[in-house]
This record gives C-alpha cells, sequence and structure tokens, in this order.
C-alpha cells in the first residue's frame, strides 16, 4: 500500500486559521468538511496546468480545479499574459474601461439570447440580480428554483442552512424536482415571477423536459432563468442554451469563464435586461476590473482557437468510460460515475455504509496515488491523456481494493482521517410549494 503523504505544515498552519477564520476556508467546498481532515491537505501553494502542490511540498493531479473555476489550467501562459498585460496599464478606473465592452460584444457572439450584458465578481451576485430583474418584469415575487444558486438570502432560505433570513423571504420562493415537469405544474401560477435553474446537473435533461418548462413559464407569463455556473464555457461556449438548442430569458456565468479570475456575467433579453439602467439597481464597485476581463476575453479566445469544450468532453468520456469499465469488471455494485462527460461524480450506496463514509475511504487512497479529489471530475484544457490514465489506473487498484474491504466489513477501521460532511442535510424534495389547482 502506498503511503499517504505529509501534511505536517498543513496541521500546523490549521490550528492557528480556524481561530480567525471560521471554517477556515472562504469557500465551503474547499474546507475540512470535504477533505478528510487529518489525511488530506488543507492549505495549497501554487498550481501549473492540472497539477497542485501543498505547503508540505507534496504534488497532485487535481480532479477538482478549483471546484470550476480553472477551466483552461493553473498558470495558463496566454491568459497570464493577458492579466500581466493589463497590470501595467491599471486594475480598475474611475471610468469604464474598453475591456468592458469588448468581452460584451464576445460573449454576445457566443451565447444565445445574451442582447445586453452586465459583470460583477461572483455567481450569487448575478443569480441574485437576475431573480430582482425577473420581479421588477413582471411585477411579482415568487419563485421556483432548482439547483444550488449562491448564499443570498433568497435562495439560502430555502436550505437547511437558513439562520438570519426573514421568515418573509422565505415564504417567497420554493422548491421543484429536476426533470419533474409535474413537480414545477404543481408549483407554478401567475404568482410566479421566475424559473430559475441549473440546466444540467449530473443527470441529463429527460427528452422534452426543457422545452416543457419554456412552454410552461410562456404559458404563466414566468421569467426563464439558466443559472450556468457550471454549464458555461464548459459544456459549450454557448453554455446550456447552445447545446440543448433551448432559449432562456436571462442567463447566469461564473467560474469557468475567466480561468479563475473572479467574474460574473449577467445576460439576456434586451426587454428585461434594459430595466437595470435605471428601475433595477444593480451596480458594483468592481464589475468593470480588468484584470478579470482580460482573462475572461483571453479565455474565450483560447476556447475558441482550441474547441476546449469538445477537448473536455473527450477526456470526460476516457476517464468516466474508463471508470465504469472498471466498476463493471468487478463486478461493483455500490458506486458509480455519473453525469454529462463534461464534469462527472462519483456516487455511493450501500446498505451498511454510508456514502460519505465510502467517500472518504476513496477519497483517502486516491490521495495515496497523488490525487486530489472531492466526489468530482472537473476536468480543464490541461489535463492530459497521461493524467487520465494516471487516474484510472489510481481507480483500478482502489475500486476492487474497496470491494474487498466492504466485503469483509471493515471499513470503518480502514478510515484514517475524518469522515466527510454534507453540505446540505436535505438536496431534493424540500421546501416544495403546496400543489397548485390549475383551472
Amino acid at each position: 500500500m502506498l503511503t499517504l503523504p505529509t501534511i505536517q505544515k498543513s496541521m500546523e498552519l490549521y490550528d492557528k486559521a480556524r481561530r480567525i477564520i471560521p471554517a477556515t476556508t472562504q469557500t465551503l467546498a474547499k474546507g475540512v468538511g470535504q477533505y478528510s481532515l487529518g489525511v488530506a491537505p488543507i492549505f495549497v501553494e501554487k498550481g501549473k496546468g492540472s497539477k497542485v502542490f501543498d505547503i508540505d511540498g507534496n504534488e497532485y493531479l487535481d480532479l477538482s480545479m478549483a471546484v470550476g473555476p480553472i477551466s483552461l489550467g493553473y498558470c495558463y501562459e496566454a491568459v497570464d499574459a493577458a492579466i500581466k498585460e493589463q497590470l501595467s496599464h491599471g486594475i480598475t478606473f474611475s471610468l469604464p474601461h474598453i475591456v468592458e465592452y469588448e468581452v460584451s460584444e464576445l460573449i454576445s457572439s457566443i451565447v444565445p439570447n445574451a442582447e445586453m450584458i452586465r459583470f460583477s465578481k461572483t455567481g450569487a451576485d448575478v443569480t441574485s440580480a437576475a431573480v430582482r430583474l425577473a420581479r421588477a418584469y413582471t411585477q411579482r415575487d415568487e419563485i421556483l428554483c432548482c439547483g444550488y444558486h449562491g448564499w443570498h438570502d433568497w435562495y439560502i432560505g430555502v436550505t437547511d442552512r437558513n439562520y438570519g433570513i426573514p421568515e418573509a423571504t422565505k415564504n417567497q420562493v420554493f422548491t421543484f424536482d429536476y426533470n419533474n415537469v409535474d413537480s414545477l405544474l404543481d408549483s407554478i401560477c401567475e404568482k410566479t415571477a421566475a424559473v430559475i435553474l441549473e440546466p444540467i446537473t449530473f443527470t441529463e435533461p429527460k427528452k422534452g423536459f426543457l422545452l416543457e418548462l419554456r412552454e410552461l413559464c410562456h404559458k404563466y407569463g414566468a421569467v426563464l432563468i439558466f443559472d450556468e455556473m457550471w454549464t458555461g464555457w464548459r459544456l459549450a461556449l454557448g453554455g446550456a442554451q447552445e447545446y440543448y438548442d433551448i432559449d432562456a430569458d436571462i442567463l447566469c456565468f461564473s467560474k469557468a469563464i475567466a480561468n479563475g479570475m473572479p467574474l460574473s456575467v449577467l445576460c439576456g433579453k434586451s426587454e428585461i435586461m434594459k430595466l437595470l439602467e435605471k428601475d433595477v439597481f444593480f451596480f458594483t464597485t468592481f464589475g468593470g476590473e480588468a484584470l478579470s476581463l482580460a482573462a475572461a476575453k483571453t479565455t474565450i479566445v483560447e476556447m475558441r482557437k482550441y474547441d476546449v469544450p469538445d477537448y473536455l468532453r473527450q477526456q470526460g468520456k476516457k476517464l468516466q468510460y474508463g471508470i465504469k469499465n472498471i466498476i463493471q469488471s468487478h463486478k461493483v455494485n455500490w458506486c458509480d460515475c455519473i453525469g454529462n462527460p463534461t464534469r462527472t461524480m462519483m456516487t455511493f450506496h450501500h446498505s451498511v455504509y454510508s456514502a460519505l463514509e465510502l467517500k472518504t475511504l476513496m477519497q483517502q487512497e486516491l490521495i495515496r496515488y497523488g490525487i486530489l479529489w472531492n466526489g468530482f471530475h472537473t476536468l480543464s484544457f490541461s489535463h492530459s491523456d497521461q493524467d487520465i490514465h494516471h487516474a484510472l489506473l489510481a481507480y483500478g487498484d482502489i475500486i476492487p481494493w474497496m470491494n474487498e474491504i466492504i466485503l469483509n466489513g471493515n471499513v470503518k477501521n480502514m478510515i484514517v482521517g475524518k469522515v466527510l460532511e454534507p453540505v446540505f442535510r436535505k438536496t431534493t424534495h424540500f421546501n416544495t410549494k403546496p400543489h397548485v389547482v390549475h383551472g
């Protein structure tokens, strides 16, 4: 068995950092609840291509890529050069910068229905702005959502992390179930301002689902919002709208669009977006910050030049199909690799052991092979065939080994660190609206 890496410096810094940083992280998916404490590295020092290096000097093949934002690779030369060039001219100014227009034009040229564009910094910024826009446009209050949409009051109030959210806010937002038109039909009505969803999660939309959803929004006068944090620039340059040939009213992008620089995009049909000129207030000091926009401009150019979405799909297929072949060849029934090849996830299901226990053990063993993994496979343009081969070699050893451990009833004894924690206790069938009777 391979040895686990030494993480002494990570643990020493963790003891100091947890006293002054709540949860010891700025991003929940990067914290110790999602990486086994005592086994996984806690602090990173640098990255290059598809690899990261922790503060103890250990190298890892990164299958998370900063939880999505690194689409081309760490320290990607063309993007870094664009950032340095812009840095030599300035970062934030007293007037709009020309790069704001240039990137807006680029986005409008690749994203269907991106007739008008605004920038901000995080995904939650633009999903919240989209909801405000929809409410202003329809003069209604109720929102129906499906997926994860950020930390702001309107959304997080429907989850079990809703302390500090006014009851009045909670009572205006409800969830519906993905791929279930009846679930939406049970909730949508003449009070619905918007339907917001991630157009694909880890299950492909059923034939006709997105179209029926679009038609229901039209029927009830609701705004259709696509939260494309994960699908934008990865699934296709034009996002899920292009990939599935379906039109939404408002689109929200972030993560992969600037190869790690902080940027988010709110765009959509001009009849709605023009409300941002005077009626709806959505302005931020750093929305026009030029370094991130320069990075986005070059990221789009590189993605177009090399057809990066197709590359991600092909590399993702190699990894996903390879894992599925390992699972099938060893007659394993407690795990699977699901999702669109551009972003896949390992799932776990067992009658004795929890999914989190099995995920913890698999993460631990992948760390032995120098692989940083949080349950997902989010690849970049820098993930080579050699990287995919390395990951499959590791899975090829670990999955049959874990199968024996499970059969022998020895999983808990093999876990060295702390068992991983759930992000939310409920992910489906929660905070649904009482059934609406339609006339």
